[in-house]
């Protein structure tokens, strides 16, 4: 494959007589052509007529574009020269990057696109930018890190919007609805699917088009709705015939394979899996591969577990002999490309083999290494698979105390893929329910107000028509009035203020603006907690009154640094202080934000216990924990409104403080991947830490550089 691109060389991809004849004629200007920008635009057309559907080729000519526009670079050239050949040497790194990632060497395309971006930056060009965010967006989705995912596809899709490129706005579109639907929001998924689509048909794209089918496709089929999940699968695959594309074929053969596996018709499912392998294998697309060799596997594994109920003990080892030979191939492909939920994945099949043969040591063996992975990256599906297993594993070998653990980490799991958008739904009917009352309320009120108001009218044009004495009403009643329109401004600015010190300003502002305020689902938020040591012994020495102050003025500090960083305030619950990052408005820079917050608010603490030790006083102490992911956020209640936030990631933000040191700040893996190249910090990796009704996480202790 690492080969420079010949002018001989001829496409091995199958092109119809009109591509054919494009090529020739781009072989003729690339021949012929004067200037080295004509050959690099000849280029880049020729690429994108073979694109991906024939990686050597795609390959040698993004590494001559590449070559061409280096040696171009090293010469005097004018500004728009420089920029031209910039642009098109990016262009080459990204393409080739997208090249290994469908090839599986994700270490190798994080490196091209790394590169590429490093370009775009520097030119700003935000077109180019927003493909390069995109693609590695995909790559931390293929590798499992969603949290990461989320982040380059958002930011993706604000710079397609900006420049109003529909077609990347599309693709963004169905790359953040792939995540959510691996995360289980599957109203979300579809959503963003939809989107894609209208898109899609708008631009005329069969092939976007055919993309999101065959999603929407999959959210039907866990939904169980087979016959409208087959419907969307033909429809994609239709198309993507239709502009000949063999990697979309071979995905909708898959998808369609996994219906008729779903309803045990498995000669049906080997047949379309093994069409689909075919073609994979074809293609050279490693992951595709791999995901058939899984799908004949678990084939396999269903037969051996039919043939174990029915008694067919030889039929059974023979079958999930074949299940582990082909979960092994698989296992090995995805270790190959670094497919972490791919490897998490087989391993809990293998272990699912095992505990059926009685094998408990060995099914621990795997289904341990599965959940570690699976909780690694944060895939609540695998996590949920592989606690089911250990569940059921340690209830086969009697160990009470391990199997209720798991069985309890699996029903958590269960219910936090639902829940999310269950409990959004609720708080939206209940949220609509109140204010509906309250609109109700409000124009009865408005109408009295409005009646007044005409009878006034009605005294102010009786007034008009009179002489002096009437004159001089008026003028009384125009000093009435405008004392009480100031008097209605100044509590009107009061109540605004007020709410502003209640609510975030885009909460209040939704408030007043319609008289609701939804519910959302926030994908990255990050969540801090503060806690003082010994405070329930410090409330028996100090007397209230000292104690409320102490804590005043310690909470006071932090609102002043939360104030500092654009960081919203959650709430006090005794001497705990919660608050969290990117929210209500998201942004790209929230981690980084809370860490920096919460060392200031440590160093508060530190300055002021040296103070009362020095004066021979009663003094705090504090934990502060940190993590990042999705959460849900609104206001709630009726009465006193707060904004507030719920979801696992609140509960992972408070095992983190729980979990932590004194004087110290602690922070979540998922936390430690959004700011470990921040040269502002350091880190000390304090291992996997017990953390109560979470497991073991990777924790880390953070401190300015």
């Amino acid at each position: 494959m690492l080969v420079l691109l010949s002018l001989s060389l001829s496409a091995v991809a199958q092109l119809s007589p009109e591509e054919e004849a494009m090529v020739d004629s781009l072989k003729s200007v690339i021949s012929t052509a004067k200037h080295d920008t004509i050959v690099v635009q000849a280029l880049k057309a020729w690429d994108d007529i073979i694109y991906i559907s024939d990686p050597d080729l795609d390959y040698a000519l993004n590494q001559k574009i590449d070559s061409v526009s280096t040696l171009n670079l090293q010469k005097s050239l004018s500004e728009k020269e420089r920029i031209s050949f910039l642009k098109s040497k990016a262009f080459a790194l990204n393409n080739i990057g997208t090249i290994y990632r469908y090839q599986g060497d994700y270490s190798e395309s994080i490196d091209y696109h790394g590169q590429s971006l490093k370009i775009y930056e520097e030119i700003d060009d935000k077109r180019g930018l927003a493909a390069v965010l995109g693609n590695i967006g995909s790559i931390q989705y293929l590798q499992g890190d969603f949290v990461q995912a989320i982040e380059y596809q958002n930011r993706s899709l604000s710079m397609h919007e900006d420049v109003g490129n529909k077609q990347g706005m599309s693709a963004a579109f169905n790359n953040l609805g792939a995540v959510y639907k691996d995360q289980g929001a599957y109203k979300k998924a579809i959503e963003q699917y939809t989107k894609s689509l209208k898109i899609d048909e708008e631009l005329g794209r069969k092939q976007g088009a055919a993309t999101s089918l065959g999603n929407i496709g999959i959210i039907y089929k866990e939904l169980g709705n087979f016959n409208k999940a087959l419907d969307y699968y033909t429809q994609s695959q239709t198309l993507y015939q239709e502009v000949g594309d063999k990697q979309g074929v071979a995905i909708s053969l898959h998808s369609i394979g996994n219906l008729y596996y779903d309803q045990k018709e498995y000669d049906q499912a080997v047949d379309y899996y093994n069409q689909s392998l075919e073609i994979y294998a074809e293609i050279g697309d490693k992951l595709g591969v791999a995901i058939s060799l899984s799908s004949l596997g678990s084939i396999f594994h269903e037969q051996g577990e039919a043939a174990t109920h029915a008694g067919d003990i030889d039929l059974s080892a023979e079958k999930y002999s074949e299940a582990i030979d082909y979960y092994n191939q698989s296992q090995k492909i995805q270790e190959e490309i670094g497919d972490k939920r791919g490897i998490a994945v087989s391993l809990n099949n293998i272990a699912r083999i095992h505990k059926a043969r009685g094998d408990f040591a060995k099914a621990l063996d795997y289904s341990l290494q599965s959940l570690s992975i699976a909780e690694e990256v944060g895939l609540a599906i695998e996590i949920k698979a592989a606690a089911h297993t250990l569940w059921r594993t340690y209830k086969a070998m009697e160990n009470h105390e391990e199997a209720l653990m798991m069985y309890e980490l699996f029903v958590a799991k269960r219910d936090s893929l639902v829940s999310v958008e269950n409990q959004q739904e609720v708080i939206r009917q209940e949220f609509q329910y109140t204010y509906d009352k309250k609109e109700a309320l409000a124009r009865a009120e408005q109408e009295k107000k409005d009646a007044v108001a005409a009878q006034v009218l009605k005294r102010q044009k009786l007034v008009r028509n009179g002489f002096m004495g009437g004159f001089a009403v008026v003028l009384v009643f125009a000093g009435v009035f405008l004392a009480q329109r100031n008097r209605i401004g100044r509590e009107k600015k009061n109540s605004e203020e007020l709410l502003l010190n209640i609510l975030p300003a885009k909460v209040a502002d939704e408030l007043k603006a319609k008289g609701t305020s939804d519910a959302r689902l926030m994908d990255s938020v990050t969540v801090l907690f503060t806690d003082f040591k010994g405070f329930t012994q410090l409330s028996e020495i100090l007397t209230p009154q000292d104690l409320v102050k102490d804590l005043h003025e310690c909470f006071s500090a932090f609102d002043h640094i939360l104030e500092k960083y654009g960081i919203e305030k959650i709430k006090t619950i005794g001497d705990a202080y919660m608050a969290a990052g990117g929210l209500p408005t998201t942004n790209t820079t929230h981690a980084t934000d809370v860490v920096k917050a919460a060392l200031e608010m440590r160093g508060v603490i530190e300055k002021g216990k040296a103070k009362k030790i020095a004066a021979g006083l009663p003094y705090f102490e504090i934990r502060i924990g940190i993590h990042t992911g999705p959460v849900v956020a609104g206001i709630v209640g009726v009465k006193k409104f707060q904004y507030d936030i719920w979801g696992d990631t609140v509960n992972t933000a408070s095992r983190m403080e729980s979990s932590g040191e004194v004087g110290k700040v602690n922070i979540s893996d998922s936390t430690y991947r959004l700011v470990k190249d921040n040269a502002d910090f350091s880190f000390v990796y304090r291992g996997k830490v017990a953390a109560k009704g979470k497991g073991e996480i990777d924790m880390y202790f953070v401190e300015l550089s």
